[in-house]
C-alpha cells in the first residue's frame, strides 16, 4: 500500500500533488505502487475499467483500432491518470492503454475510488481538470494527422515525450512510431534520416537520442505548445495553422 510518510509535493503525478492533504489522505489506505512494465496493457477498449493509474513516471500509449490500423489518439504521463473515464461516470474503457516506456504508477480500484469521489468531491473535480487536458490532447492529434506533414507531427511527437521522461534518450523502434503515427514504416525511417542528417537525432539499433530538442522544437508544428499548454494547466491561446 501507499505509505503514510510521501506529502503530496513529494510525489511526481499532477493530480494527487494538487489534492488537498485532507483528499489525500481518504485515498491514501487504497493507493500501491505498481510497476509499469514495458508493453504491458493497462485497459482494453469496452472492457470494464477495474483500476485508475496514477502515472508517475513512464509513458502510455491510449490507442484505437479501425479495421488493421492502429492509431495513438494520445499519451498519458505524470500529468494524468489511466481509467480516468470512472471519474465521467462511466464503467468501460474508450480506448487500449499500453505501456510505451516503462515507469512507476499509483493505482486505486475503481470501486474504492468512486467512494473516495463520492466522500471527497474535489477529488473528482482534480481528475476532470485533466481529464480537460486530456480531451485537447486527443483532440490536437486528430487535428495534426490529418494537417500537417510528416516531419512536424513526428519532432511535436518525439519533444512531448522528451518532456514526459525528462530524458532525451528514448528505447524506441521505427515500427513502433510508425504504429503509433499511423504511417508507413519506410515515411518514418526517412524522416529520422533527415532529422539525423541535421544533426538533430542520433540513432542506434532501438534507440533514439535527441541531440538538440531546442532544434527539434523548431520543427515540431503548433500542437506541441497547444498540448504542452493544456497539460500544465494554462489556456493555451493559440490555432493550428
Amino acid at each position: 500500500m501507499f505509505a503514510s510518510s510521501p506529502r503530496s509535493s513529494e510525489l511526481r503525478n499532477s493530480i494527487l500533488r494538487r489534492l488537498a492533504p485532507a483528499d489525500l489522505d481518504c485515498m491514501r489506505p487504497f493507493l500501491s505502487f505498481i510497476p509499469l512494465k514495458e508493453g504491458v496493457v493497462l485497459e482494453e477498449p469496452q472492457r470494464r475499467v477495474q483500476n485508475i493509474d496514477f502515472i508517475e513516471t513512464g509513458v502510455v500509449s491510449l490507442t484505437v483500432r479501425a479495421a488493421s490500423i492502429i492509431v495513438e489518439t494520445a499519451m498519458v504521463d505524470f500529468h494524468g491518470a489511466v481509467g480516468f473515464s470512472v471519474a465521467l461516470g462511466a464503467n468501460l474503457s474508450a480506448h487500449r492503454s499500453t505501456v510505451l516506456f516503462a515507469g512507476m504508477a499509483l493505482r486505486i480500484s475503481a470501486d474504492n475510488l468512486v467512494r473516495c469521489m463520492d466522500e471527497r468531491p474535489r477529488i473528482r473535480d482534480n481528475i476532470l481538470r485533466f481529464v480537460h487536458s486530456f480531451i485537447v490532447h486527443s483532440t490536437q492529434t486528430t487535428l495534426c494527422g490529418v494537417r500537417h506533414d510528416l516531419e512536424s507531427r513526428l519532432a511535436c511527437w518525439l519533444c512531448l515525450v522528451c518532456d514526459a521522461l525528462n530524458s532525451s534518450s528514448l528505447a524506441i523502434t521505427h515500427d513502433q512510431l510508425s504504429e503509433i503515427l499511423g504511417l508507413r514504416r519506410a515515411s518514418v525511417t526517412n524522416t529520422l534520416l533527415g532529422f539525423e542528417e541535421q544533426r538533430l537525432v542520433d540513432k542506434t539499433r532501438g534507440v533514439l537520442r535527441i541531440r538538440d530538442r531546442r532544434l527539434l522544437r523548431q520543427k515540431a508544428c503548433c500542437c506541441y505548445d497547444i498540448i504542452s499548454s493544456a497539460h500544465n494547466t494554462k489556456e493555451p491561446g493559440l490555432v493550428c495553422t
